[in-house]
């Protein structure tokens, strides 16, 4: 038996029941792979699951306000993330009659698609076979195939050819979404359980002795007293306010208010906010 029929054969029996999988038509993975950019799968189901009541095809999407569109988005985070995907329904419905594109230029041509967007929409929805790489799949593919902790900081040529020789001619998209689902399970950054992996037995880097990390040191992403913070409280504020914001409001949210300033300004010059005059704020209308 193949790696790539053992890994898909564990994927049959062990998946996780999630509702773009149950409902793989294009719009469904597209809003998807938006939510889980850097987005756990716990935070991403309830959100997702009242976006798609709400807007199940990009024309509804499109015909509402790019501000109800980030109010619905919550605290996923990254908001900007919202804006896109607003401004791809609208693509969408503009230039292909509301129905998201099989081909993978033309994914790559909507606003906020990038690579591994249109590979995935173009794969788990069309069954195109293009290498779908995210964080967890380059990270099997580098301990299990390269015998390395983890991959390079960016998708190298040398690692897009990997992959690429390892899709089977055949369902080359729930081999994609197999190993997903192994490094977002099993084979996890900072934990891997080694003993429940289907194919240990073929692991390079279990085979080597788990070698240490020989590259960049990799960093979690701080949080508390940054910029992030500041902006996601300002943001926090409006989603939940009925209409415009007064400044005054939005000052007590930080003390800092250089920081406070820095981080408004930049969501305005994001497109997250809009100033209605010089002392109320709102969501992009």
């Amino acid at each position: 038996m193949t790696l790539q029929d053992e890994l898909i054969g564990w994927f049959d029996a062990e998946a996780r029941d999630l509702p773009w999988r149950r409902d793989t038509s294009p719009w469904s993975v597209m809003v998807s792979e938006f939510m889980l950019q850097q987005t756990p799968v716990s935070r991403v189901l309830p959100v997702f699951e009242v976006w798609m009541q709400r807007w199940p095809t990009p024309a509804a999407l499109a015909a509402d306000p790019p501000g109800e569109a980030v109010r619905a988005w919550g605290r996923l985070g990254y908001p900007r993330r919202a804006l896109r995907l607003h401004a791809a329904a609208t693509a969408i419905v503009d230039r292909h009659g509301g129905k998201v594109p099989p081909g993978r230029e033309d994914l790559l041509a909507l606003p906020g698609v990038g690579d591994y967007t249109a590979s995935a929409v173009a794969s788990f929805s069309f069954g195109a076979r293009h290498p779908v790489l995210d964080t967890n799949v380059r990270r099997v593919l580098a301990r299990v195939v390269q015998g390395v902790a983890f991959p390079a900081p960016s998708v190298t040529a040398a690692e897009r050819e990997l992959a690429k020789s390892l899709m089977p001619e055949r369902d080359a998209h729930r081999w994609a979404a197999a190993t997903m689902e192994l490094g977002a399970l099993i084979c996890t950054a900072r934990a891997p359980t080694c003993g429940t992996c289907p194919v240990a037995e073929r692991c390079r880097w279990r085979a080597a002795g788990y070698p240490e990390h020989d590259g960049p040191p990799r960093r979690g992403q701080a949080w508390a007293g940054t910029d992030r913070q500041v902006r996601g409280r300002l943001m926090a504020a409006l989603r939940e306010a009925d209409g415009p914001v007064p400044k005054d409001a939005l000052d007590a949210i930080w003390d800092d208010d250089m920081q406070r300033e820095r981080c408004l300004d930049g969501l305005v010059a994001d497109g997250l906010v809009e100033p209605v005059d010089d002392d109320l704020f709102s969501l992009p209308t």
